[in-house]
């Protein structure tokens, strides 16, 4: 397993070998006419990095694109859409209009992803994090998506629930679902990748209740409280992010219900995540890498500036559906995170 510390330096030490495999180890004229430059000396041209919103992953993400970014001579500027699809269009106008080499999207509404490319008119574009609900998106030219496969970080969920109750000698239990945003791509594929993975392992898993908790901390507290004070019996509590996840902690504590006895599991391994497994309040959760996936986007839009298929001499993982985008894709894996593995991720 990787330490998370050595992913973050590894993925910061490949950024020069993977400028000269993407710019062919040799100065290039970009299309904005400036030379290409080794070791983020001169300039080679411009990129817009445009977040849905601004969280601590998400901000983390940034700072290893922007540093990609700078390794290669590309100058990186992230803009704040503010959960604004609209104005996350008019964010990828401006960087079309204004001359630049590519735009990085971390998309608003997935639904809308093609509004998105029409907005990018041929300029090099990368979905970041998360990618378009339909994948078919990335068949036009110049579109590529990097980041995690979801429905991986719902099955490392059911592998160790199933792990503790077939410990126990169970395979029928009834759980609660924390959900993030009904409808976004990440709460879909969750919720389908921990439900189809548990009937894999052989658990028959019946819903208590499915709560929408818009992947919030204290949103999960408010939701899930009146579960825990009401007498309905449950085995365990799936959440679709650590947030929430740490919200079901300190709404169990809060209800004198000790968390150590319920197994919760969570998705991103944040900083409070990695230290509730630690502390055996959570069960595990699973590692999703903002500096893989901020390095794997700039990695993508530099191959597609210079008419690469986004995923060559990728460091991460290529697609292998054999589907018409594969080589548009560039997947960032997720990692399991347990007690016994989590000192490695703090």
């Amino acid at each position: 397993m990787k330490n998370k510390r050595l992913l973050a330096l590894l993925a910061a030490g490949v950024m020069t070998v993977g400028c000269l495999a993407g710019c062919g180890g040799s100065a290039e004229t970009a299309d904005n006419g400036s030379a290409a430059s080794n070791g983020g000396s001169g300039s080679t041209g411009n990129m817009t990095l445009i977040m849905a919103q601004r969280d601590d992953f998400l901000s983390t993400l940034e700072s290893a694109a922007t540093k990609a970014g700078e390794e290669r001579g590309y100058k990186i500027v992230a803009q704040d859409a503010q959960n604004d699809a609209q104005k996350q269009i008019q964010f990828v106008e401006t960087a079309k209009n204004g001359g630049d080499s590519a735009c990085i999207v971390n998309p608003v509404d997935s639904d809308a992803a093609q509004s998105v490319v029409d907005a990018a008119d041929g300029m090099p574009l990368v979905f970041v994090n998360r990618g378009p609900s339909d994948y078919h998106v990335l068949d036009a030219e110049n579109v590529a998506f990097v980041g995690s496969n979801e429905t991986d970080a719902g099955k490392y969920q059911a592998d160790a629930l199933a792990e503790y109750f077939k410990a126990q000698g169970k395979t029928e239990i009834k759980y609660v679902l924390l959900q993030g945003t009904l409808g976004q791509v990440s709460q879909i594929k969750r919720c389908a990748g921990v439900l189809d993975g548990l009937k894999e392992n052989g658990i028959t898993a019946t819903p208590v209740v499915e709560l929408a908790a818009e992947y919030d901390r204290a949103k999960a507290i408010d939701k899930i409280s009146p579960v825990l004070t009401s007498g309905q019996e449950f085995d365990c509590i799936i959440s679709n992010n650590d947030s929430m996840a740490c919200g079901a902690v300190e709404a169990c504590e809060a209800a004198n219900v000790d968390p150590s006895t319920i197994p919760i599991v969570g998705v991103d391994c944040t900083k409070d995540g990695a230290q509730m497994v630690q502390e055996g309040k959570m069960l595990m959760t699973v590692f999703q890498n903002p500096e893989g996936q901020g390095v794997g986007a700039v990695e993508a839009a530099i191959n597609l500036i210079n008419g690469n298929p986004a995923n060559e001499n990728t460091q991460f993982v290529k697609d292998e559906s054999g589907e018409s985008y594969s080589d548009s894709i560039v997947w960032i894996p997720f990692e399991p995170v347990n007690k016994d593995n989590v000192a490695d991720y703090m």
